[in-house]
């Protein structure tokens, strides 16, 4: 079989990569991205494209399956830029499959899709995909999902899944998640376990996260299903204040919503960090989900905890873990970070 893997360099794509080039039943894959990387991996030829303007059609046939990861996440400050890859790149994705006969497209949804839910229970996928309103991020996946419902109703040829993982976390990715959420001023130095003595108690903060391998490993398992439809990717524990506080030896300390809120939306406006408060909107907002028919119909089953994800990433981010791919090269932004400066922390691209 021929997979070819859109956006295949950032934290999931290279774990879609290994996973795909460890099964037998894949003879060669296609890595498409904007920029080509200096890793090589086993099975994978790489392509530059831009979602936005590339020919994609001609690189898609003959292919059997198409994994479709291309998202930007920054610049958070350009909304145009971020929908112009997100929403309008992943149309044009979706209609080069149509072209080129590609009868299997797995799609990257995630849990910032679903609209505000429980924190007590766990949904299923039928839970409301309308997103978080004040998330650019939710927002965007929430318009492609109606997208897709739409090429579906359309497309009957192609067999569609969508993937909707809870928070990715692992090592290698720890460089790039520290340029996309804390910017250029968090010293590395600083996220060493013992100094974080205190987790914030914020009222609703309970959440999901997943390892990417276990996330590549999904992907890879969506590929050869002829299941369709939506499925929910999450490890346990739930991660909560006490629980976070139990992992790092920390004290949690309660910290209500507003004020916190106030304090990142006033860094974020004096571009001392890229995250704007929409992500912590999304954060207490989305719901749990349950992953039951991942592991029922996907045969699905992550083999690393929620905590050791976690933990994986704190220590990649101690010491300044990449793989060098233009997302995930420890060095990508510049020295001493000026690059990240010089992007205006999340106005540009810092990379």
């Amino acid at each position: 079989m021929r997979i070819v893997v859109v956006g295949a360099t950032g934290n999931v794509g290279t774990s879609t990569l290994k996973s795909l080039g460890e099964d037998e039943r894949v003879d060669s894959i296609l890595g498409v991205a904007r920029r080509r990387p200096e890793l090589e991996m086993p099975k994978v030829e790489w392509q530059e494209a831009d979602v936005r303007s590339s020919d994609l059609a001609s690189l898609f046939r003959g292919a059997d399956a198409v994994v479709h990861l291309a998202w930007l996440i920054q610049p958070s400050r350009d909304e145009r830029e971020t929908e112009s890859v997100n929403v309008v790149g992943s149309e044009r994705v979706f209609g080069a499959v149509a072209d080129a006969g590609v009868p299997r497209l797995v799609y990257a949804s995630s849990v910032g899709t679903y609209s505000p839910g429980p924190k007590d229970r766990f949904v299923d996928e039928s839970h409301p995909t309308d997103g978080i309103e004040s998330s650019f991020y939710s927002r965007h996946k929430a318009a492609v999902e109606r997208i897709l419902d739409r090429f579906e109703a359309a497309t009957p040829s192609v067999s569609v899944a969508r993937l909707r993982p809870a928070l990715i976390f692992k090592g290698d990715a720890a460089s790039e998640i520290r340029r996309l959420f804390a910017g250029p001023l968090l010293p590395n130095a600083l996220l060493t376990r013992s100094l974080i003595p205190v987790v914030p108690a914020v009222p609703g903060l309970r959440f999901q996260a997943v390892h990417s391998l276990n996330v590549g490993d999904a992907y890879r398992r969506a590929v050869f299903s002829e299941a369709t439809g939506a499925f929910n990717l999450a490890a346990d524990p739930v991660l909560d204040p006490d629980h976070l506080g139990e992992v790092l030896g920390a004290r949690p300390v309660k910290v209500p919503r507003g004020p916190l809120r106030a304090f990142v939306s006033a860094t974020w406006h004096l571009r001392l960090q890229p995250t704007p408060p929409g992500w912590l909107d999304l954060a207490l907002e989305v719901p749990l989900m349950s992953t039951e028919r991942a592991k029922r119909e996907l045969g699905w089953q992550p083999r690393r905890t929620a905590d050791e994800a976690l933990l994986e990433l704190l220590d990649g981010l101690r010491r300044g873990e990449g793989l060098p791919t233009p997302p995930l090269d420890p060095q990508a932004g510049g020295p001493l970070r000026s690059r990240e400066f010089a992007s205006g922390v999340g106005a540009r691209p810092a990379v």
